[in-house]
């Protein structure tokens, strides 16, 4: 049965991040709506301050010189990130 499970989980990260990588490209260059307040406010700067900042800021990497790829990266790291977080901490 065990055995099923991680079958099943893991089926499940590889559609969410083929998922996560694919639907990123798709995504507004608009600043959202939390984001958009930030600017109309006057706070986006301090808003800014996160630490994944330095590793993609805007969904873009200087290491990465096609911005499509590095979208689509972002998206499946993001993805890897809230599917990790819901394995180590889940929701009671």
């Amino acid at each position: 049965m065990k055995k099923n499970m991680n079958k099943k989980y893991l089926s499940l990260l590889i559609v969410a991040l083929i998922v996560g990588g694919i639907v990123s490209l798709f995504a507004s260059s608009h600043p959202d709506g939390l984001e958009r307040v930030a600017e109309d406010k006057g706070f986006i700067e301090t808003a800014l301050d996160y630490p994944f900042a330095v590793l993609m800021p805007d969904y873009s990497s200087e290491l990465i010189g096609n911005e499509y790829i590095a979208t689509a990266i972002a998206g499946i790291f993001g993805t890897l990130i809230i599917f990790l977080r819901r394995t180590v901490y889940p929701t009671p």
